[in-house]
């Protein structure tokens, strides 16, 4: 998951502002994603790591929904790309289905109910995959929007 996301950030980086706070927003929520994982394993977990982790998760699902995601449709609204704007319908479903688990994951975590066990276990897990499937349908959405502006943008006056 880390390697991809470094990937992303090559690719992707310096195209705009927005897209690469919430890359790097990413490969943190990554890098917690995996301290967490590992304070999993402990006997007794640290409520920190997963206060933190679920911190930068609530961080990074708000602002794909109530930033990027708007950004990249607007883009593709204003450059009448009738191909990214049909992708991303197909995709926001998923990617907001992706977020009402996260936000459940956290929604728990907050309420104190999350113990140390199998079942938080199998939850992260469950999570994990999910969060997986989320960035390569961002990346397949950036991708699809970057490459048909950049073209536009640099026939621009």
């Amino acid at each position: 998951m880390l390697e991809s996301c470094r990937n992303a950030q090559e690719r992707w980086g310096g195209v705009h502002q927005l897209i690469d706070r919430w890359l790097h927003e990413r490969h943190e929520l990554v890098k917690a994603y995996k301290g967490l994982a590992d304070a999993l394993q402990a006997p007794t977990m640290n409520s920190e790591v997963l206060q933190g982790f679920c911190q930068l998760l609530v961080d990074y699902v708000s602002a794909g929904h109530f930033g990027v995601y708007e950004q990249l449709t607007s883009e593709a609204e204003a450059f009448n790309d009738q191909r990214g704007l049909e992708l991303a319908k197909q995709i926001y479903p998923r990617l907001e289905a992706i977020t009402a688990v996260a936000l459940a994951f956290n929604d728990q975590c907050d309420s104190r109910a999350c113990k140390n066990g199998a079942s938080l276990s199998e939850q992260f897990q469950r999570l994990g995959a999910l969060l997986h499937e989320r960035f390569e349908l961002e990346d397949c959405l950036i991708e699809v929007l970057h490459n048909a502006h950049q073209e536009q943008a640099a026939a621009l006056p």
